[in-house]
């Protein structure tokens, strides 16, 4: 069960890395405008999701790769708290909000891999 749950983490963040690249506009208006350069951060961030995914699956880099998930976590939740204030077309107010304690959720799991 341990490796199952390692294994959604790593496709999770890859996944999500990836849109970054795929999806970059649906990324960069959730990004604060007080915050600079939001195409370089968007691409910044997208990268280290994967590498950090990947990172995952080796053991020898596992705990930093978990280590850089916890923090990429918290560097983001400025970004979340800017969607939930912001609104996103499509998307209901009550999952935005359910979102910011999901992000301690997913801090919780990646600290299980440190």
């Amino acid at each position: 069960m341990f490796l199952f749950f390692l294994y959604l983490m790593s496709a999770f963040y890859v996944f999500a890395g990836l849109m970054h690249f795929i999806k970059p506009r649906l990324y960069i208006k959730t990004i604060p405008p007080f915050f600079p350069q939001p195409k370089l951060l968007n691409l910044l961030a997208g990268a280290f999701e994967i590498i950090f995914g990947i990172g995952l699956l080796f053991e020898s880099f596992r705990s930093i790769a978990a280590w850089g998930i916890v923090l990429l976590l918290i560097a983001v939740f400025p970004a979340n708290i800017y969607m939930y204030q912001k609104g996103v077309r499509g998307i209901p107010n009550w999952l935005l909000l359910l979102r910011l304690p999901l992000q301690f959720v997913l801090i919780a799991w990646a600290m299980n891999y440190t």
